[in-house]
């Protein structure tokens, strides 16, 4: 819907629960877990009998984006979250299809497999900052 209307999608609750066979009191928390604004996107949700969620896609600087990426992350990301940001900044035009790639099996769990496991998640967010800031400095934007 997102990519139809230009990055900017509205859709009634009701509509929405039916399409993903779960009631509207549970929409909320999965759009909101899953289009964050440290992936790119603004949502809004009006509750009630002509209640809407509208989802829309952020175009912002290429600084502003890592950086707001990069002081999300924290100290500690799990494979699923920093392939889902790859994924958005891939679909911004922030990395290339080629460096998406290359970042997916830098972060893999095997590339981390000779870790402890309670450590990997802390290495990868690390790595995956560090691969961010290299991303910026390569374009000449920090």
């Amino acid at each position: 819907m997102l990519e139809e209307s230009q990055g900017n999608a509205e859709i009634q609750r009701n509509e929405l629960a039916i399409m993903l066979g779960c009631v509207p009191s549970q929409i909320n928390y999965v759009i909101t877990s899953r289009f964050t604004p440290e992936l790119g996107y603004l949502v809004e949700s009006r509750r009630g009998g002509g209640g809407f969620i509208r989802i829309t896609r952020l175009n912002v600087d290429l600084d502003v984006a890592l950086l707001h990426i990069i002081n999300s992350v924290g100290i500690s990301l799990d494979y699923t979250t920093a392939e889902s940001v790859i994924e958005n900044i891939l679909r911004q035009g922030i990395i290339t299809q080629e460096i998406s790639k290359i970042m997916k099996v830098a972060i893999s769990d095997r590339s981390f497999s000779s870790l402890p496991i309670e450590y990997r998640n802390t290495a990868r967010a690390s790595v995956f900052k560090n691969m961010l800031l290299s991303q910026s400095k390569q374009n000449n934007k920090i």
